[in-house]
């Protein structure tokens, strides 16, 4: 009988613990150099230096030249090599994030690759025989499965680390527009594995993208990866080539890309090119010192990363405008990475009064829910908007989120200050 995966968490801190004593194996990258970083994040937090190769600078009619999509202001806010969903321009999209509105998180540039060129090569000690190869056309021909999930990055709402609380951390400045929701359809990972003759001794699977090469302080961390145990690669990770009924586009991974439910968004790779399948345990970059949680709360190795939090938005404009004397109705999402949304909750006079908002989806694990809630404003000034949602895990936001130096996993309630006139 097969057993259920470990958390993320669960899985990533089991994997520390053996990395610190040697007994995992630091995947393409030598040893005394992930040290280096591990330290320098413990210490410090950031990952300063972290960059690709040189791109052109960023112009009118280019913002971010490594994007390949059109990101006009009225929907993206532009951030280094990242572009973010501004979420009031999600306001009439329904459920499913629209490809030319769903964020952008790059560690490097857009690869262009033609499928036709395209192999994913399956190896390592981890498998019965040799290496196996798979075209675009064989892995379309594989029985398809097509799922609903978002993809969120686990920096989503850093910003308001600084901007809230009055903490320092470092990475992009997100808002709460670095996620969105799609319709995926792929090949399940746990059939190209056994096509390629995954052995029982297996223990990690590890894939890695087809982006260019990541520096970081001086150090070539190679291609972007991250393992994952093998129980949660045979479970519900899909490999997948089409997003809301459409191939992929360029920056969303196109020809094939990884989605991986309720893990954080570096799990869900881009531009997925090979992947390890390992008798021993693996360890890369994107789980010791990237996305990894260090701070006074804390060990000073620095804990685990986890699923995603809980959080809510509203699909208002900061600063936007509200009439006195007329009724509004505002809209928001809620989503959580461990159970679906229960309630949720929104305060129009800053968290004095809170009332119930209208769920309009059924709530459903790995996807957010649409609300709604009426409001009056009836003195002119401005005004603080609050959502908070509850899972049904009975896990609600909080006020105030636990700092970490590199900024992940905010959860507390967001202040969205209006203006009623």
């Amino acid at each position: 009988m097969r057993s259920d995966p470990p958390s993320e968490a669960a899985y990533d801190g089991m994997r520390l613990r053996q990395w610190s004593r040697g007994a995992a194996r630091s995947a393409g990258i030598e040893r005394r150099d992930l040290m280096k970083l591990v330290a320098a994040a413990s210490v410090a937090g950031p990952l300063a230096g972290l960059a690709g190769p040189a791109h052109a600078a960023p112009t009118a009619a280019s913002p971010a030249p490594g994007i390949v999509k059109p990101l006009p202001p009225e929907l993206f806010t532009v951030r280094d090599t990242n572009a973010e969903t501004n979420f009031a321009a999600l306001s009439d999209t329904g459920l499913l994030t629209p490809a030319d509105r769903f964020f952008v998180r790059n560690h490097t540039a857009t690869p262009r690759i033609d499928a036709s060129d395209w192999r994913l090569t399956v190896w390592g000690s981890g498998l019965n025989g040799p290496a196996v190869e798979f075209t675009y056309e064989e892995l379309r021909a594989l029985p398809s499965v097509t799922r609903t999930a978002f993809i969120e990055c686990a920096g989503n709402a850093r910003n308001f680390y600084t901007t809230q609380q009055n903490q320092q951390v470092t990475g992009t400045t997100w808002t709460l527009g670095a996620i969105g929701t799609a319709r995926w359809r792929g090949a399940r990972l746990a059939d190209v594995l056994r096509r390629a003759g995954i052995g029982r001794d297996a223990v990690d699977v590890m894939p890695r993208g087809l982006d260019d090469e990541v520096i970081s302080d001086g150090i070539n961390l190679g291609r972007v990866r991250r393992p994952m145990p093998v129980a949660k690669a045979l479970d519900d990770v899909l490999l997948a080539y089409e997003m809301n009924g459409e191939p992929l586009p360029p920056d969303h991974g196109y020809p094939v890309r990884l989605i991986v439910p309720s893990w954080i968004g570096i799990a869900s790779l881009k531009w997925v090119g090979d992947i390890e399948v390992s008798a021993e345990p693996l360890f890369s970059p994107w789980n010791t010192s990237i996305y990894r949680l260090f701070g006074t709360a804390y060990p000073p190795e620095g804990a685990p990363m986890f699923q995603q939090t809980l959080k809510s938005a509203f699909e208002v404009a900061p600063g936007a405008s509200f009439t006195a004397g007329r009724r509004h109705v505002l809209t928001g999402r809620s989503w959580s990475g461990g159970a679906p949304v229960r309630t949720v909750e929104v305060s129009t006079d800053g968290g004095v009064r809170w009332r119930r908002a209208r769920l309009l989806d059924e709530p459903r694990s790995g996807s957010w829910v649409r609300w709604s809630a009426d409001w009056l404003p009836r003195d002119r000034g401005p005004a603080v908007l609050l959502a908070r949602a509850t899972d049904r895990t009975g896990r609600t936001q909080p006020e105030v989120s636990v700092h970490n130096t590199q900024g992940f996993l905010f959860d507390a309630v967001v202040r969205h200050e209006v203006q009623v006139v």
